[in-house]
């Protein structure tokens, strides 16, 4: 298979996603451009601008009509997939590190980061309610005191949300109380980005430790390790194939 290389960031890439039908690849970096490409060829379709600093998380919902990013210019938004439209804009008091859309597209959840005296917040806002948007009022807050979280993805079914944190631990929050469901630590250093396979069944993990690896998203049991020769920004499992993508600084 010949590698294709996609060029469209002045700086390092922070995350990668591929959209539930695995045609669409979307990249971003720590500028403040967020990408969408054709992964079949790498042709680049368009860019999402507004962000005006660098950005830590991108995220498609279950039918790619809607983008989500995080930046460190303390914001979260929401996209029209196809036009590039901001749609959404809610403001936080530190950077967004992580975000995502349910399974259903409905919820959104982003965390933010414990800088600046604010504490690391994982907050939930229901998108068919205006409301919360227009207040920027999350209907659940789940606070995280020890060490932040630098990574997050849903679990299955919407139950749980899966976090990496800096410590390079796993946690499985639950998605209606807050609560610690699991905890695991295989990782040594911090956890930059976690990915779901298309089913939900596992999920990839890239970390500082110059390591990717690969778990149940039940169980969150270890199943695999990839080994690089450098950090690990971010990882994603191909919809498609069985291919596992790493991304180093």
């Amino acid at each position: 298979m010949k590698p294709i290389l996609l060029q469209g960031h002045e700086r390092s890439i922070t995350q990668i996603k591929y959209n539930r039908e695995g045609d669409l690849l979307f990249t971003v970096a720590k500028d403040p451009i967020v990408n969408v490409w054709y992964s079949v060829n790498g042709e680049r379709l368009g860019t999402y601008m507004g962000h005006t600093g660098a950005v830590w998380c991108v995220d498609a919902d279950w039918d790619t009509k809607h983008v989500l990013t995080g930046s460190a210019d303390n914001s979260c938004r929401l996209w029209d997939c196809e036009t590039g439209k901001q749609l959404a804009l809610l403001k936080t008091n530190s950077a967004v590190r992580t975000c995502g859309f349910d399974f259903g597209g409905n919820i959104i959840m982003f965390s933010t980061d414990k800088q600046m005296g604010y504490q690391c917040f994982v907050s939930f806002f229901d998108l068919r309610d205006p409301s919360q948007i227009d207040n920027n009022e999350p209907y659940m807050k789940i606070p995280c005191n020890d060490s932040k979280i630098t990574s997050a993805v849903w679990g299955p079914l919407g139950e749980c949300i899966i976090a990496g944190h800096e410590s390079g631990e796993l946690n499985q929050y639950s998605a209606k109380s807050g609560e610690v469901l699991v905890n695991v630590k295989e990782h040594s250093r911090q956890i930059n980005d976690i990915q779901l396979s298309r089913d939900m069944t596992m999920f990839v993990t890239a970390s500082k430790d110059n390591t990717a690896k690969l778990f149940d998203s039940t169980t969150l049991e270890h199943q695999k390790t990839f080994r690089t020769e450098r950090p690990v920004n971010s990882a994603a499992l191909s919809p498609n194939y069985d291919h596992v993508l790493p991304f180093g600084l």
